[in-house]
């Protein structure tokens, strides 16, 4: 097809919504002031005003119809596809065991849909300098509900569940990574912690946990291969042409971009009918006011704009020149006062627009501590949040069955009298803890300046992510010494009792190193132990 048969269609296109929009115009104009209760008889009487705003009303609702929809860049495209596939798989796995597992995982996908659109946006936008928290306000807000399901859950019997999703949701902050995809893999590692020990638990009792568990892992392993492609050194902004990050994320969040395709591609709602005009005293509708002096539409001449464009290099005839005096890099003086002159009748400054300010930091002092809590909950043990006990010792008068669960206390000294089934320790600083026994095993996560001192028998000391440990063993303990397993942990020591009366207690520390090479093809990995 040729241009000039183009610029007709064109043109044609215009002249009919031009015409729409005029009749439209017109007939609203003439409104102004009708009675409520006047319309529907108006209606009645003279049925040509009906057909005359149905006709406006189709003839308008083909032509914006046919509007061609902004395609979705490809890395959204390929976002979407997580969304559409994994998490989906993931959400729908977990409606089979339901709860509060079900709960969280809603919010999961609600998080991605929240980083979906913050991504959307940074295809459109320049990245702001000062960074604005803003940006991500929304996807830290379910972020933060997925952890709080955890935290608030801790003697729910899904705790595992809570726990695996998480520690790997916060994978979502590669966006802010210079390599985001070993952070994603640094989560997985994180939440793979966790859902191993269901797997373990559920693989032969309920397949569903096991389907679950898998889900979630994929969402992830699909992430890193996501982050690969599109943005391997870092979020990729439009530095190029972008507009500002806060315009760009309220035109996505009013529906201006489009966020999805399958939504433009349906083309906008028609408007809606015009209403019906004015009646005089007879019930005979009024005419419309005349239209403006030299017959141009309410709406604006569109002709007139194609006039201009076909001006070519004349169109910047009647520009005004820039004197050498106002120009920023010609004048130093101008770049460090940060604005340049203002034009005569002007009342704006170049640079009058202001940077928003940071959002201040509540002061530790104000923010608000949780009260201390210990209480037994049917067979668990509930510790948490007490903070500088000094020499006030926490007492847990604990049973056969009953297990533990410590969370969140800071410079404590806990006692645990009698024997217990098992004990579980999360994000505490400085904590010191003597127990008399254990059935199976002491779990320790996230603790700094952790002290273990054991009396009796425990089979299993699990440390994970422990900076700073002193574990006390007795002679009793000696018997049938305990089984201790470290993942990334540093500065872990072992006292034991003295052999004889006239010996000392011998501490040995844990080895940190691990030596890995290849023999006859193979790969050898060997613990380098401490010496000397």
């Amino acid at each position: 097809m040729s241009q000039q048969s183009n610029m007709h269609n064109l043109t044609t296109l215009v002249k009919r919504l031009e015409a729409a929009t005029s009749r439209l115009e017109d007939i609203a104009s003439s409104v102004d002031g009708a009675p409520s209760g006047s319309l529907g008889a108006a209606a009645v009487r003279d049925p040509h005003i009906t057909a005359a705003a149905t006709e406006s009303s189709a003839t308008v609702t083909p032509v914006l119809e046919a509007l061609p929809a902004e395609p979705l860049p490809k890395s959204i495209e390929d976002f979407d596809k997580i969304i559409e596939e994994e998490v989906a798989a993931f959400v729908e796995a977990s409606t089979k065991i339901g709860g509060l597992v079900e709960e969280q995982a809603q919010a999961v996908q609600q998080a991605f849909q929240a980083e979906r659109t913050f991504l959307f946006m940074t295809t459109k936008a320049k990245k702001p300098d000062p960074w604005k928290p803003e940006l991500m306000a929304e996807m830290h807000r379910y972020i933060s509900q997925v952890d709080e399901l955890k935290e608030t859950n801790r003697p729910s019997p899904y705790f595992n569940h809570l726990s695996m999703v998480s520690e790997g949701i916060i994978a979502l902050g590669w966006i802010m990574e210079p390599r985001p995809a070993d952070i994603i893999d640094s989560s997985l590692g994180g939440a793979q912690y966790n859902g191993n020990r269901v797997l373990k638990e559920y693989r032969e009792k309920d397949p569903n946990h096991v389907k679950y568990v898998q889900a979630y892992y994929k969402i992830f392993k699909a992430l890193i291969e996501y982050a690969k492609e599109h943005h391997r050194t870092g979020l990729v902004w439009n530095n190029k042409d972008g507009v500002d990050a806060m315009d760009a994320l309220h035109q996505i969040q009013s529906g201006i971009a489009t966020p999805r395709a399958s939504q433009a591609t349906r083309g906008p709602a028609p408007p809606p009918p015009p209403p019906l005009p004015n009646l005089n005293d007879n019930g005979i509708p009024t005419p419309p006011p005349p239209p403006p002096a030299g017959g141009a539409a309410k709406g604006g001449d569109m002709v007139a704009v194609f006039d201009q464009l076909n001006q070519g290099s004349a169109v910047t005839a009647n520009l005004r020149k820039v004197d050498k005096s106002e120009m920023t890099h010609k004048n130093p003086s101008l770049r460090a006062g940060n604005a340049a002159p203002q034009r005569s009748g002007s009342q704006t400054s170049v640079n009058s627009r202001s940077k928003s300010p940071m959002p201040a930091k509540k002061p530790d002092s104000l923010k608000s501590k949780k009260p201390g809590k210990k209480e037994l909950d049917g067979n668990k043990w509930i510790v948490e949040n007490f903070e500088n006990t000094g020499s006030d010792l926490i007492e847990i008068p604990a049973e056969l069955h009953h297990s533990i669960l410590i969370s969140k206390c800071s410079k404590c000294v806990i006692q645990v009298k009698g024997k217990a089934n098992a004990i579980s320790i999360d994000n505490c600083t400085g904590l010191s803890i003597m127990i008399e026994s254990l059935v199976s095993s002491i779990d320790v996560i996230k603790s700094p300046k952790f002290a273990l001192q054991v009396d009796g028998v425990l089979p299993t000391v699990m440390l994970d992510q422990v900076d700073g440990a002193q574990i006390y063993l007795q002679e009793a303990s000696m018997k049938s010494p305990p089984e201790i397993i470290t993942s990334k942990c540093s500065s872990i020591n072992v006292v034991t009792p003295p052999v004889d009366t006239e010996d000392d207690s011998k501490e040995t520390p844990l080895p940190e190193q691990l030596r890995s090479y290849f023999k006859n093809g193979k790969l050898v990995t060997e613990v380098v132990e401490h010496s000397g």
